[in-house]
């Protein structure tokens, strides 16, 4: 396999109620999975492009889920099977309409025990872009080490390296996120974030993309990517700033559309793409995201793209 998207992290069972309200009520659930960086995998796959997931399952029913289903929309797949430890379980709960919850068990997983050696060097050596998320680097120190020796692999090897920071704060329940995000970040050529994730980097305001964009790129990485959700996205390299609205699309769950966002730019950079048409690919591929439940179900394929341009709602 050549020219494939290299990622690696934890990703685990998903429970997603199929009904609005409280858990003690809902009768009924959906079974999936779910991982930021094996959704990424997964967008790039159906964007045409190979894709390589490295991860920890236990040996259990979830994990042999995990394994089948990313099998299933062309990603590659080298899991490593824990007999000692659970695959971990996330649930997503909609108390409203349009809120969505989601709590995860992944304490003592098998996917928190990743740990160095865990990703074959010329696994790396080979990839045309490697990435990771915070989350990996998040999950226990072990995970952290691995984190950074793949950065050091590539790195040596010139192969570019795409962090999103994708922060989650009950990970850092007593603890600095920050020095870790830093550390990854100077390591990557391209960083993706939100504003608030940005600011947690950089200590430059929020309400400032522009300036969160600059800083982050003073840290170390080439591009800067920030992800602003219904305001768009905004990417600066070399001393210029470009910017892409947002697609106006009925949202049913956002969960997954920063992976899909994610995965559409990259898809471009593979491609050789500027930096607008990968802010454009990236764009449409958020918006397919927010239009169906699951993390990654409704991430589009080639083929859908021109869809939301598209003025006849029946195709024949």
């Amino acid at each position: 396999m050549t020219g494939y998207v290299l990622t690696f992290g934890e990703t685990m069972g998903l429970f997603r109620a199929a009904e609005v309200g409280d858990l003690a009520d809902v009768g009924e659930a959906r079974i999936g999975v779910g991982g930021a960086d094996s959704n990424v995998a997964i967008g790039v796959s159906r964007l045409g492009a190979p894709a390589v997931w490295v991860g920890r399952v236990g040996d259990d029913g979830l994990g042999r889920r995990v394994v089948k289903e990313l099998r299933g929309e062309g990603v590659e797949v080298r899991a490593i099977v824990d007999p000692s430890a659970p695959t971990g379980l996330m649930i997503k709960e909609r108390r409203t309409p349009h809120t969505t919850r989601v709590s995860f068990y992944r304490a003592g997983s098998a996917g928190s025990r990743l740990a160095p050696g865990d990703v074959d060097g010329d696994l790396v050596r080979g990839a045309a872009l490697v990435h990771l998320t915070g989350i990996t680097a998040s999950l226990s120190p072990s995970a952290r080490a691995l984190a950074l020796e793949v950065i050091a692999v590539a790195r040596d090897a010139g192969v570019p390296v795409s962090f999103d920071v994708n922060h989650r704060p009950s990970l850092w329940p007593d603890g600095d996120a920050a020095p870790v995000y830093r550390d990854v970040a100077a390591g990557a050529d391209i960083v993706f974030a939100g504003e608030d994730e940005a600011a947690l980097l950089t200590g430059v305001s929020p309400s400032d993309p522009e300036a969160l964009a600059r800083a982050l790129v003073e840290q170390g990485p080439a591009l800067a990517v920030i992800k602003r959700g219904a305001s768009g996205s905004l990417a600066f390299t070399e001393g210029v700033v470009t910017r892409r609205p947002a697609l106006t699309v009925p949202v049913v769950d956002t969960v997954g559309a920063g992976d899909a966002f994610v995965a559409g730019f990259l898809r471009g950079r593979l491609d050789g793409a500027g930096v607008a048409d990968c802010l454009e690919l990236a764009t449409i591929a958020g918006a397919f995201a927010c239009m169906g439940p699951g993390d990654w179900e409704s991430m589009p394929r080639t083929g859908d793209l021109g869809l939301l341009s598209d003025d006849d709602p029946v195709t024949r």
